[in-house]
């Protein structure tokens, strides 16, 4: 008897392997066939080394031409048909509708991921519209849909976006405790800040970047990292020649990207991501796993990230003054008072934001073939 089909679904084989890892390999040891749809790229071949098998699909996730988003829908459906996978887990916003919509035409299990409400949701136009009435009608035909913080599954419901579908609320991505370990905050001068996120305008890179210019002109001393993904996949990607232009005024040192991030976050005292909005943002988990403070924006995902004034601080969204206000007050702290909260934010991510809890939640959906 064959093993069981269990499909992943992803815009990006980067995002199921820096995000999903934990539970490809559980879902492998569990004895499942496991299969992750998603384009290609320099992350598709790790999947494969960690037991899954990765089929390419041809998608672009910022693309919004009729004709490309045709092709894809029709090569997820062929596959979905061909295979007729046991199960189906989709991740990102576009691979919740597509996937979704092709697994409920097809009578197959499935389970969105809402990890943040994305493009669609932060901006507004007919298209995006027409976007959240499609994900609606997708969402009432899954098994299960898997929310990072309570004001995205209140959008959902107020939207009307649910319909009686089971819903579960996950602590994020969830965050690998004994990976990243705690250590202690740099002795070295001046503070340093580092933002870790994928280079997107929704990001808020550029605030990041016009915050660290006033610093400079405020003649606060500390160092600006950027870490992440250039020419991502996204309507809101930010240039390379942008990049190198804060370089070359000596705002950011971007460190470019990595699968193991670890290493940069012990080089900082404080991570800084003033993100548009979020589900559960992984970057400041691992950031306060390994015993950093945060400055966030104040907006969904971001604030639950963190507890204000005691594992970090807010400022307001799309405001480079107010981020480098709030990044000013924390290189005046002293190191014992950033310690404290870098030591707060460990105890947080021990007591509620193990990675253990959601590789279980998709686990549980899947009882029914163990």
């Amino acid at each position: 008897m064959s093993s069981p089909l269990i499909v992943l679904t992803s815009n990006t084989s980067w995002y199921l392997f820096n995000f999903r890892k934990s539970t490809i390999l559980a879902l492998v040891q569990k004895g499942f066939r496991v299969v992750c749809l998603s384009p290609q790229d320099n992350y598709s071949e790790r999947l494969a080394e960690m037991g899954a098998e990765h089929i390419a699909l041809p998608l672009d996730g910022k693309s919004t031409g009729i004709l490309q988003e045709l092709r894809s829908f029709r090569f997820i459906w062929q596959f979905m048909r061909r295979h007729n996978p046991d199960f189906a887990f989709n991740f990102t916003v576009k691979m919740n509708i597509y996937s979704g919509l092709v697994c409920a035409l097809l009578q197959i299990h499935f389970a969105n991921n809402i990890s943040g409400l994305g493009t669609a949701f932060i901006h507004d136009s007919w298209l995006f519209r027409r976007v959240r009435q499609v994900y609606g009608l997708v969402n009432r035909r899954a098994e299960r849909l898997f929310f990072q913080n309570e004001e995205d599954l209140e959008v959902f419901r107020d939207s009307g976006l649910l319909g009686n579908t089971s819903v579960i609320l996950l602590p994020g991505s969830g965050v690998d405790l004994q990976r990243f370990k705690q250590s202690k905050l740099p002795l070295e001068k001046p503070i340093t800040f580092i933002m870790i996120a994928r280079l997107l305008g929704d990001k808020g890179v550029r605030e990041y970047a016009a915050a660290a210019s006033m610093l400079g002109k405020w003649g606060i001393e500390a160092r600006c990292l950027l870490l992440g993904q250039l020419g991502a996949s996204n309507r809101t990607a930010i240039s390379s020649e942008e990049v190198l232009a804060w370089q070359a005024e000596g705002l950011i040192d971007y460190l470019g990207e990595t699968d193991d991030v670890r290493g940069h976050i012990a080089r900082a005292h404080v991570l800084v991501l003033p993100s548009y909005r979020e589900g559960m943002p992984r970057t400041v988990l691992e950031a306060a796993a390994m015993g950093r403070p945060a400055i966030v924006t104040d907006v969904p995902g971001c604030r639950h990230a963190i507890e204000p004034g005691v594992t970090g601080w807010l400022c307001k969204a799309r405001d480079s003054e107010s981020l480098a206000e709030q990044m000013c007050n924390v290189a005046k702290m002293e190191r014992a008072e950033l310690q404290m909260a870098g030591d707060a934010a460990r105890r947080r991510m021990e007591g509620n934001f193990s990675e253990q809890v959601v590789v279980d939640a998709y686990l549980k959906c899947l009882d029914s073939y163990g």
